[in-house]
């Protein structure tokens, strides 16, 4: 016993190595970053090249690509059709960037969750996804790969593709079952959305010259309540322990 114990002080047990960048780019997700990434260049070359030769439809696509990321494919799609895009060009758009965003997001948030890489920078924006996926993780897991996809589908705030990831991670969906069901879901919902958006923009344009831009900013108005009372109710007291 005396030389065991000698043996475990002087040789202790080896500690386990964090996986190096190579290694992480191996794995599923980091095939998907890698993917996204190469996605994301692909685009933003794309876009180089219409602000050469189209600097006018550039600047609706660098608008609508911002008002993506910022308030989401609602507004997007009413920006873009208020400027004179086209129907194919706004799903295309709008279908590129949420994967590319899913893409993303997906493999950054697992390789934090595992704590195999740290970005104090992402940790809020991670954490509060987290928590919105835990929160609608038993609704979703009632029914499967189909309440996955009905979760992403549906227009409400904090659904989505995002969250839709996430909560497939968490519920131990393979990478490849995950990402089906999540972006299987978000580009129905884009082609609904596009078509609905379209009607109702053109239903306005006919009433008004002006009506196509007052509802794009009653949308952006909606967009930021939306996210002011979302992140009120989720810091209110009392709100960590509900979660």
């Amino acid at each position: 016993m005396d030389e065991q114990t000698e043996e475990s002080v002087h040789n202790p047990p080896e500690e386990v190595k964090a996986p190096t960048k190579e290694e992480l780019l191996k794995t599923p997700e980091g095939q998907l970053l890698t993917a996204g990434t190469i996605l994301a260049f692909g685009y933003l070359f794309w876009l180089v090249l219409m602000l050469i030769f189209s600097t006018d439809q550039a600047q609706v696509l660098v608008g609508m690509t911002a008002t993506e990321i910022l308030f989401g494919r609602a507004a997007a799609m009413a920006f873009g059709y208020s400027l004179g895009l086209s129907g194919s060009m706004v799903i295309f758009v709008c279908a590129l960037l949420e994967t590319v965003l899913v893409l993303l997001f997906y493999p950054l948030f697992v390789f934090s969750f595992r704590h195999l890489l740290q970005w104090r920078w992402l940790k809020r924006s991670f954490d509060r996804i987290h928590r919105s996926a835990e929160l609608h993780k038993g609704k979703v897991q009632r029914y499967g790969i189909i309440g996955l996809f009905v979760f992403v589908w549906l227009p409400f705030f904090m659904t989505g593709p995002v969250v839709g990831c996430v909560i497939g991670f968490l519920l131990g969906l393979r990478v490849r079952t995950n990402m089906a069901a999540v972006l299987a879901g978000t580009y129905t919902a884009i082609v609904g959305w596009a078509v609905f958006m379209r009607t109702i923009h053109d239903h306005a344009a006919s009433t008004s010259s002006y009506a196509a831009v007052v509802l794009l900013i009653l949308l952006l108005i909606l967009m930021i309540v939306s996210r002011g009372l979302h992140k009120a109710l989720s810091g209110g007291p009392g709100r960590k322990g509900t979660q």
